[in-house]
Parts: structure tokens; sequence; C-alpha cells
């Protein structure tokens, strides 16, 4: 029995009877687990880090106008801090292909976790607004980098169980979305401070770090000149499909960050409890969880994603009709129909994997698509935030994002068809 891969970032590695290959557009192999043992570690090491990937974001949500009132901040600065989700994650995430390149993978990682934790930590032991902001900017650039590798792992270590892999990770993130969004209240009410609510965390991270830390001490460095090379020349922002993965990427997450950032002063001002509105916001994540375990399966067993694409857009819009028209008597309704629209996400990230042939094609679309559509999807919490400052109500910031829903939908369709990211650059 041979022993599990030690570097994440590495293809497999080859004897040296063996030439590598000279093809101009080269890509790294792709590895299954050498171990059963060794598949259950990364495996987990996986899930780990997609538990962290938003709680540091819908933790804050539910205790957003304890954080208005702690740092004095206005409706515009609070705004700006449910886009700064989306900001970290564009800019940041530019960059993880170039660190990948470079860089083991678990290392990588690593850094990319303590990063997390430390701003997470950091960012609840100051009285200043704009340090707050900045710790939390350290925070989101380590979930910004982990964001852009984990398509790129499930490629390369299980190629052929990547939907179910993914709709396992993607599980394991909802899951952390929603424990933190509905428990970041009752946190904050037993210590008597919301600095409680959003530190605790921090744990999380921790656990990460230890478990990919063996993996980056062992990790080689990757030396591999024509792989990088290779990985560099594929450019998905030149193909239509790449600026359509983008376009519908960003347009979901836009929505979903609005949700995150907004839903659960939504249904405060329609006089529900603060923790009630956290639960609330919590049951999308929840109620998600199935369907982001079964949907990336979907979408690898379906000859054509159009079917998926429809229903859920459907399901988006049917919310928030429903919660421009009755936010307190159908709130479970809306709830649950938002937890099926917000499936768009895992179909997504399933996607980038379909979507590209090779490890070093899916970490240049999932880099892409990620922080070109991250830059969309921060307008999303900033719009929402401005529109109901101006206007005291919801009416005009969900039929911004209905508006939005549409331009997702037209992008979905675009990309429902079966091709590859590499084709369309020869």
């Amino acid at each position: 029995m041979t022993p599990p891969p030690t570097s994440l970032a590495e293809p497999p590695i080859v004897t040296r009877t063996i030439p590598v290959p000279s093809a101009p557009v080269a890509a790294p192999r792709v590895t299954a687990p050498a171990t059963a043992t060794g598949g259950v570690l990364i495996l987990a090491a996986i899930l780990t880090v997609a538990l962290n990937l938003r709680v540091a974001v819908t933790s804050l949500g539910p205790l957003l106008d304890e954080v208005r009132t702690g740092l004095g901040l206005s409706g515009a600065a609070a705004g700006f801090v449910t886009t700064l989700p989306t900001i970290a994650f564009a800019g940041v995430g530019a960059l993880t292909p170039w660190l990948v390149r470079r860089f083991a993978a678990a290392r990588v990682l690593v850094v990319a976790m303590l990063l997390l934790g430390v701003g997470q930590l950091l960012r609840i032991a100051t009285d200043s607004s704009l340090v707050f902001v900045a710790t939390s900017a350290l925070a989101l650039a380590g979930i910004a980098v982990a964001n852009i590798m984990l398509p790129m792992l499930v490629k390369q270590h299980f190629p052929h169980r990547a939907g179910l892999v993914t709709g396992a990770y993607t599980t394991s993130l909802t899951l952390g979305t929603s424990v933190a969004a509905a428990s970041a209240v009752p946190i904050a009410h037993a210590f008597g401070s919301w600095r409680a609510g959003l530190g605790v965390w921090a744990a999380l991270a921790l656990v990460a770090v230890l478990l990919w830390a063996p993996l980056a001490l062992r990790a080689p460095r990757p030396v591999r000149r024509a792989t990088a090379t290779a990985s560099s020349r594929i450019r998905p922002g030149r193909t239509r499909l790449g600026r359509a993965m983008a376009l519908y990427f960003g347009l979901q997450s836009l929505s979903g960050y609005a949700v995150m950032g907004w839903l659960a002063q939504l249904f405060r001002d329609a006089g529900y409890h603060p923790q009630t509105a956290g639960l609330l916001l919590a049951g999308v994540t929840a109620a998600g969880v199935p369907v982001a375990l079964v949907m990336p399966t979907m979408a690898t067993r379906l000859r054509t994603l159009r079917p998926l694409v429809l229903v859920m857009s459907a399901a988006s819009a049917a919310s928030y009709v429903g919660l421009a028209l009755a936010p307190h008597g159908g709130a479970l309704a809306w709830v649950l129909l938002l937890a099926i629209g917000q499936g768009a996400f895992p179909l997504i990230l399933a996607t980038i994997g379909l979507r590209a042939r090779t490890a070093a094609g899916t970490v240049a679309l999932s880099g892409f698509a990620q922080s070109s559509g991250y830059v969309i999807a921060a307008l999303g919490p900033l719009l929402v935030g401005l529109l109901y400052e101006q206007t005291g109500g919801w009416t005009a910031p969900i039929g911004f994002l209905l508006v939005a829903l549409v331009g997702q939908t037209l992008a979905g369709l675009a990309i429902a068809r079966p091709r590859y990211i590499e084709d369309e650059l020869k």
C-alpha cells in the first residue's frame, strides 16, 4: 500500500523513463488519493476548510445592528462592511492561481487559514471602525484563497467522484454558514457582547490549520516550470464560456451576499425578534443543505443544466416577491424558496469542474470566474444597503435583486451546454 500524496498542488509523480509532456497547453495530471486512508484524510481536510468559508460573514448579519451601535457605523458604512467579502474575494482570489503555481497547495491553505483565524480575533479586539474593517479584510483574504483552490483540489484528487465530493464540501460550507447565522446572537447574549458572537469562530480556522500543517510540512516545493507556464496560458477571460461563467457566478453571489448581509434585518423590520430573525437567516442555509448535497451530482449526470437553472431562478423570483409583499406571514415559505434558489452556488462550483478538462484549466477557470464574479457581487450588499437607507423600506432593494436575477438566468442558460474551456482557447 503506497502512502497518500504529500503535495496537493503537484501532479502525480512520474518515473524517469516517462517523458514529461511538452505540448504547449500541457496541464497537471489529475490524481486520485493513493490509499483509502489518504483519501479520507484529504477529504476531511477539504471539508474542514469548507466549514470555515462563510462563518466570518454570516455571523455578522444577525449582529449587524449591535456592531453598528458598538462601533458607530453609519448605514452606508454598514453596507460597505457587508460588501467587503466580495471585494476581498475578487482582489485576493485573482492572485490564487499565481500562488498555486509557486507554492504547495497545503502550505497556501495553512497560511490562508491562519489569516482567517488571526483576522477574526483581531477584529473583535478593537473599538475602531477602521481597524474592524481592516482586520475583517485580513480574515476574508484567507477565505478568498481557499475559495479558488477547492474546485482544483476536487478535480485533482477526486476526478471520478467530483460531483459527490463537490456536494460534500458545499454541504460543509452550507452547514458552517447556517450554524454561524443561527448561533451568533445566542452566543453574544450568553457572553454579554457581540464580540463573542463574532470571535468564537476563529477556533474553526485553528482546526483547519492543524489538519493541513502535516501535509504542508511534507509538501515539496513546486519546480515544474513547463506546467506552470502551461497553466498560465489558460486565459478564460478570452472565451465566451469564461465570461458567462463569471457573470453567472457574480450574479448568484450578488444575491447570496445581499441575503446574508440584510435578510436578518428585513425580518427584524417585519417585526421578528433579533434571535428569530437570525434563525430565519440560518433557515435559508439549513434548508439549502440537501440542495447543496445533491445539486453537484445532478449537474454531472444531466446532459444540459437548463432545467436546474430555470428551477432555481423561478424559486428565487417567487421568494423575492413574497418577501416584498408578506415578509412576516409567509416567512417560512420564502426561506424555503430562497434556499432552493441559492442552489445556484453549488451548481456553479460543480460547473467549474465540468467545464475544464484539466486541473490547470479548473484552477484558471475557478480563479477567473470567482475573482471577476465577486467584482459583480460586490454591488449587491452595497446597493441593497444604499437603497434601504434612502427609501426606508425593502421594495426597491428587492426590485434590484429581481433585475439581477434576470441577468443570472440568461448567463446560466449560456453555460448550460457541455463544453470545455481548453477547447475554446484553440
